[in-house]
């Protein structure tokens, strides 16, 4: 793009623009996507950038955002909600320099329905997997959509525990069908096919199909205030306020198909611009990603997550303890999972392809398993079909970080004789990429799908490592209370963890049965769970 092309008249563009709600893009002389937001009334709102007084009164940050304003672009959409999930979208795709919100892997939440289940139920959750479920929304309004989701399960009738089949011998009956909230299919008060209509009936409802049950409870209410009976014509106007914005119709933007953007989302494309970037052989269809994350000398853990032609691949991801590390030390860390997983992967891959694994003592094994998968392209098929859990070799290893990282990643390779495995780092500040051997990083701008690809798995990476690392974190501050019980020492509540797993375990053992562990009288014993009682309470 030029620089001396003439700056638009801001000013008069915005006559163009409609009082009506939408997201608005500000780009930088150079084209590139500065700034996305979102307004119940564009004009307004965008009209608030070019006044002089609003340059001289706000903060540093949004004194240079306007200073860097060329030009602009909108999109008009239905609603608050839309916009909301429009915005969200073209952050996440275009990381916008002054944007703070979005820019992490937080997603609007998802109702979730498995309808493969023995009794299908509804969850949320933040993200949408390929796993055959039926999926509503994404849904801008969180506690709109909790209080909805739960008056629907009563409505309806519907399970809320957890169990895929609560009608398993070793499932201990709920008593939601007793307070009128649950129709109880797993002790047969409805047939499997009457409680797989009352699903197909709140699917309805959630696409917005069952008006009747909104003008009902509209109804309701207004015959509750006419009895001067307020609160319970207040419970209902919230209520019906809840179900408005939750069942308001809503866009996904998925791909932002309106939008007169430069970049959408498109895996594979994305996975062949990555290809050329890198200048590797083969295109990059099965990548692997490491993170490490840790908390002062806490628990030290690390993510491994697997995309496959562009998108994640969620059964093969993998989460790690640390265990040779003492306190915090990213590179051993790094250099510890990194020869953990791809050693793993080396000795399935003997194992499962037996006499032709042979010729990896004279072959380099990298070399030997792209051999076979060439000469013998139905061999991962059978061995998947045998062991669904065995995985091969990724085309492009991903290190979250800059040289340093890279360089023990590459050391544990070599190795493990992985030499030629393509392996990059990519450094968080700059978004630079990071190759072995070689000084300079690659720049790949930032509106590319090649670099938006690699920061996608690369957030995945991040949310696995903290997950399980703020998982673990609970279980310490959980297990911490034993510390406070008297005559628990530092050998007995390991002991106790050992043998119950959590302290929610141990509430529930009997006396005996902690008795049973050595140094554990039965009178101490008794103490434990009495101490363990007054402290749930």
């Amino acid at each position: 793009m030029s620089l001396r092309r003439e700056k638009p008249d801001l000013n008069a563009r915005l006559h163009d623009v409609p009082h009506q709600p939408g997201v608005y893009v500000m780009r930088d002389r150079f084209g590139k996507v500065i700034y996305v937001g979102k307004a119940r009334d564009l004009r307004k709102r965008l009209s608030n950038y070019f006044t002089p007084s609003r340059a001289r009164h706000s903060d540093t940050k949004t004194r240079a955002l306007i200073e860097s304003i060329w030009d602009f672009e909108f999109h008009t959409v239905r609603n608050e909600g839309e916009s909301l999930i429009l915005e969200m979208r073209l952050i996440k795709d275009f990381r916008p320099k002054y944007n703070v919100s979005f820019k992490d892997d937080k997603r609007y939440l998802l109702v979730k329905v498995q309808p493969a289940d023995p009794f299908p139920r509804f969850s949320l959750t933040r993200l949408k997997k390929d796993d055959n479920a039926r999926y509503f929304g994404p849904f801008a309004h969180s506690g709109a959509l909790r209080t909805t989701l739960n008056w629907m399960n009563r409505e309806f009738g519907l399970r809320v525990c957890r169990p895929a089949n609560p009608d398993a011998n070793d499932y201990k009956h709920c008593h939601n069908d007793i307070i009128k909230n649950c129709s109880a299919p797993c002790i047969a008060r409805v047939t499997p096919d009457e409680y797989r209509i009352r699903i197909s009936q709140a699917c309805d409802f959630l696409d917005g199909k069952s008006k009747g049950l909104l003008n009902a409870i509209e109804e309701e209410m207004k015959k509750a205030a006419a009895k001067l009976d307020f609160e319970r014509a207040a419970e209902l106007r919230d209520m019906f306020e809840h179900l408005q914005k939750t069942l308001k119709p809503m866009r996904t933007f998925e791909r932002a198909p309106h939008l007169r953007l430069a970049s959408t989302i498109d895996p594979m494309a994305d996975v062949k611009e990555l290809q050329e970037y890198l200048g590797l052989e083969r295109p990059p269809l099965v990548m692997e990603c490491f993170d490490i994350a840790n908390i002062g000398t806490a628990h030290c853990v690390a993510s491994m997550v697997r995309f496959k032609n562009g998108v994640s691949d969620n059964a093969k991801y993998r989460r790690y303890r640390i265990r040779i590390v003492d306190g915090q030390n990213d590179f051993l860390a790094m250099s510890e999972v990194v020869q953990r997983r791809y050693s793993r992967v080396l000795l399935e891959a003997r194992d499962q392809l037996g006499a032709e694994a042979a010729e990896f003592t004279q072959e380099n094994p990298l070399d030997a398993l792209r051999r076979l998968e060439s000469e013998h392209p139905e061999i991962e098929s059978e061995i998947v079909s045998k062991n669904p859990k065995w995985v091969s070799l990724p085309d492009l290893v991903i290190i979250d970080g800059g040289k340093g990282q890279l360089g023990v990643a590459v050391a544990q390779l070599n190795k493990l004789g992985l030499h030629d495995l393509p392996v990059i780092g990519l450094a968080k500040q700059e978004e630079e990429v990071y190759r072995p051997g070689i000084e300079e990083p690659i720049r790949i701008p930032h509106d590319r799908g090649a670099l938006k690809l690699l920061q996608r798995i690369r957030d995945e990476a991040h949310r696995w490592a903290n997950g399980y690392h703020q998982l673990l974190l609970k279980r310490r501050v959980a297990e911490s209370i034993l510390d406070d019980c008297t005559g628990i020492s530092q050998a007995r509540r390991t002991t106790l963890l050992r043998a119950f797993g959590s302290v929610a375990r141990l509430r529930k053992a009997s006396v005996e049965d902690i008795a049973k562990l050595p140094g554990i009288s039965k009178t101490l014993a008794q103490d434990i769970l009495k101490f363990l009682d007054d402290r749930s309470s």
